[in-house]
This record gives structure tokens, sequence and C-alpha cells, in this order.
């Protein structure tokens, strides 16, 4: 587990200071046991918040606002 924490490390540093001008951002794709892999926006989120392990590098896209908060006013029956 330490080799691929250590290769996966690789991976994001390469990524991250590779010099190309992708317009995505660089997240980490983040395994948690028994759950499906996730992309997160940093290494410390995965760790922390979800319990897991940084894996691979992803293309991170933060997710967009809702529109489940805009209520519609009823119609009044004639």
């Amino acid at each position: 587990m330490r080799k691929l924490a250590i290769v996966a490390g690789l991976l994001l540093a390469a990524t991250v200071f590779g010099g190309s001008q992708a317009k995505a951002e660089v997240g980490c794709l983040c395994a948690t046991a028994f759950k499906a892999p996730v992309c997160t926006n940093t290494i410390l989120t995965c760790n922390t918040k979800l319990g897991g392990a940084c894996v691979a590098p992803c293309d991170y896209h933060a997710p967009k606002m809702s529109k489940a908060r805009h209520h519609h006013k009823k119609k009044k029956a004639m």
C-alpha cells in the first residue's frame, strides 16, 4: 500500500508540474473501502473528509449550483 501511495504521489506531481496547458483542474481520485472512487479537489479533502486514499490524478470539476431551492408559486384554481 505504501508503494502505491508513493507512485500516486509521483504521478500527481508529474501532472501538476508537467507544464501542460490543460484547462481542467487536477484533482485526486479518492478510493475508500467498499465505495466507488470519487474525484475530489485536493488530497487533504480525500484524507480528512472521506477517510480515503488518493490513488491517481483526475480532472476535477466543481459541482454546479443546484436549482432545487427554487420555489414555484402554485397556480390558483378558477
